[in-house]
């Protein structure tokens, strides 16, 4: 699934208010935080995940790999914050229109 301008812009005027749920610690990016991401996913729909690296390069790694390995869609990255949307078996979000 691949989300259009418009759904893009619909979920960032709703994670503008969130709190990020997942903080990357010391050990970076684990199969536990991982879980932990996927778990928030699909109890969310939509999360923010800090990545406090202070790698620039680095830092797009762990997002790009976070993407790929909770299959989720990557709405938008402001400075070392995530924000990740992934549809629910039972979606809480109603999405626009494409």
């Amino acid at each position: 699934m691949s989300l259009t301008n418009k759904q893009k812009q619909f979920l960032k005027g709703l994670a503008h208010p969130l709190k990020p749920v997942v903080l990357l610690g010391a050990n970076g990016l684990t199969e536990g935080v991982i879980a932990e991401i996927e778990q928030a996913l699909e109890h969310h729909e939509l999360i923010k995940v800090k990545v406090p690296e202070e790698d620039k390069e680095l830092r797009q790694q762990i997002m790009a790999t976070i993407v790929q390995h909770t299959d989720a869609e990557q709405v938008q990255i402001i400075g070392k914050t995530q924000i990740l949307y992934k549809q629910a078996e039972e979606p809480q979000i109603k999405l626009p229109r494409r």
